[in-house]
């Protein structure tokens, strides 16, 4: 596994020797843009449109739009400055909370984490006594010249780290518009909602979520490369519209119920029937 980052992870006097490996990766399916005419990939230059020429890398500096059209300029050596002092590779932790209390709002990406040379006894520990505490730790990283606030847990007997977002990155729920003050929805709405959530509740197994997308599209892209006739499936039938919200509800309940329960609803009314034929 690729090593993204080497440091270590400090708690009290206690300091590990780390390695960080990317503990996700993107698997969409990158199309490039082509010229229709020609086929060939398009380049996207970095062009100035006032001067109307193509800029070299060494002609680019970083601006900061203060208001509309106007910039504050900082030369690289000013910004090279700044990151001197957040050259210290390490996740220094600096609270233990429970994992229960971060809202999943907050987290951005994670990393697992692996011992460097020398760390391996320490490592154990730090994963034994978050594990019987039940804890998690917060702590603090300086990654790619930008400090980040992070939390250190386990994660199948390897322990992860994964970036949070600052409170001020997370937007105010309160701006979302539309969403009602007040529950507008009745007594026999709501229990027949609950029905429906336990009758859909199951353990979480990952392994049977896939990217239906993503499957179809690297089919196209096969039966083009291969030459052969891509067929699409049939379009389903069109579900029926249920405007009432009772209906609605009462319908997925219907439809999530076992076979089985039909069955013997079926074969209860069979028999009810063959018995009101006899007793004629």
């Amino acid at each position: 596994m690729h090593t993204i980052w080497k440091g270590s992870i400090s708690f009290g006097l206690v300091n590990i020797p780390i390695k960080l490996h990317a503990a996700t990766e993107d698997k969409d399916i990158k199309l490039r843009s082509l010229h229709k005419e020609c086929h060939t990939p398009i380049k996207y230059e970095k062009v100035c449109p006032a001067c109307e020429k193509e800029l070299e890398y060494e002609e680019i500096v970083k601006g900061y739009e203060m208001t509309k059209g106007k910039f504050v300029v900082l030369e690289d050596e000013e910004l090279k400055e700044l990151k001197k002092g957040n050259e210290e590779k390490a996740v220094e932790i600096v609270d233990f909370i429970k994992m229960e209390e971060i809202d999943p709002v907050f987290y951005n990406r994670s990393y697992f984490i692996s011992p460097n040379d020398g760390g391996k006894k320490a490592y154990s520990l730090l994963r034994k006594a978050l594990t019987n505490s039940k804890k998690v730790g917060v702590a603090k990283i300086i990654m790619r010249s930008k400090e980040q606030l992070a939390v250190v847990r386990v994660f199948e007997n390897t322990l992860l780290m994964e970036t949070i977002h600052f409170p001020d990155e997370v937007r105010s729920s309160g701006d979302v518009p539309n969403v009602p003050a007040e529950n507008e929805v009745t007594d026999k709405e709501l229990d027949t909602a609950i029905m429906l959530i336990d009758q859909l509740t199951t353990e979480f197994e990952p392994e049977k979520y896939h990217d239906e997308y993503r499957n179809r599209l690297m089919k196209l892209i096969e039966s083009k490369q291969t030459g052969e006739k891509f067929v699409t499936p049939k379009a389903k039938q069109p579900k029926e519209n249920v405007t009432d919200l009772m209906a609605a509800l009462q319908a997925s309940i219907d439809k999530s119920k076992p076979k089985e329960e039909t069955k013997k609803t079926k074969t209860t009314k069979k028999k009810k029937r063959t018995s009101a034929k006899k007793a004629q």
